[in-house]
């Protein structure tokens, strides 16, 4: 499947990754950030030197207006959505749950960017997807993480819990659309070599890890271009772990 592609969070990591590779397999996309407009924009000018149409739409993904608004700039500027990937998120930092950092403030923002971030994007393409709607299907791939189904004890926890709430989220929505066209899946990364890791981390953890290293974003990226794709055509409420057997 090709077609229009949002990708929240696009503008860094996995979801910059998954854009571009996007961009080569024949998608438009929509590239959503937060606060990095410039790193957003540089995303859209390399889709755009492959030949691919993007825009770049700023959006708070934990608020419904900022997600209403973004999905209305697609269906202006792009036409009709096709897929979603729910890259958007935030690790809350790491930390015991006793840690003094570990406050109400810092868990409501966690929970609303990595759970209501993901719930609400969902929401807006289910409402243009389903065929019930008038829509004609689409594909929704989540990033969830590992952690979920490892407990992340002693690192974050906090992190880990807001990623099994996407796991929870991905399965029950997916048996909701299923019969309106709608496919919808999960991938749990382990540790990937990305921004969002605290410094130091990725060197000291990868030569621990059962493959001997972590993964890079186009690793995570090829896996959520399959299921966006024709070939995943059966793969529906499904948790893949891209974790080098963690």
């Amino acid at each position: 499947m090709t077609g229009n592609l949002v990708v929240t969070g696009g503008g860094r990591g996995i979801g910059a990754a998954t854009a571009l590779m996007a961009a080569d397999r024949g998608y438009d996309v929509c590239v959503n950030y937060r606060e990095r407009g410039d790193r957003a924009g540089e995303v859209v000018g390399k889709i755009e030197a492959k030949g691919r149409k993007a825009i770049a739409v700023q959006a708070d993904v934990s608020r419904e207006a900022d997600v209403a608004r973004l999905f209305e700039t697609v269906d202006k500027e792009l036409g009709d959505v096709d897929a979603l990937v729910n890259s958007a998120g935030i690790t809350g930092g790491i930390g015991r749950l006793d840690d003094e950092r570990i406050d109400g403030e810092l868990l409501a923002d966690l929970w609303a960017v990595n759970v209501t971030g993901t719930v609400v994007p969902c929401r807006y393409a289910v409402l243009r997807m389903s065929t019930n709607r008038g829509g004609k299907g689409g594909a929704i791939v989540n990033v969830g993480s590992v952690a979920s189904k490892l407990g992340a004890a002693g690192k974050y926890i906090h992190y880990a819990a807001s990623k099994g709430a996407v796991d929870s989220f991905t399965i029950g929505l997916a048996g909701e659309v299923a019969g309106e066209g709608i496919r919808v899946n999960c991938v749990r990364p382990g540790i990937t070599d990305t921004e969002i890791q605290p410094p130091g981390l990725v060197e000291a953890t990868g030569p621990k890890l059962p493959i001997g290293r972590v993964a890079q974003a186009d690793e995570i990226a090829s896996v959520i271009l399959h299921l966006l794709s024709d070939e995943a055509s059966y793969v529906s409420g499904a948790l893949v772990d891209i974790a080098g057997s963690l």
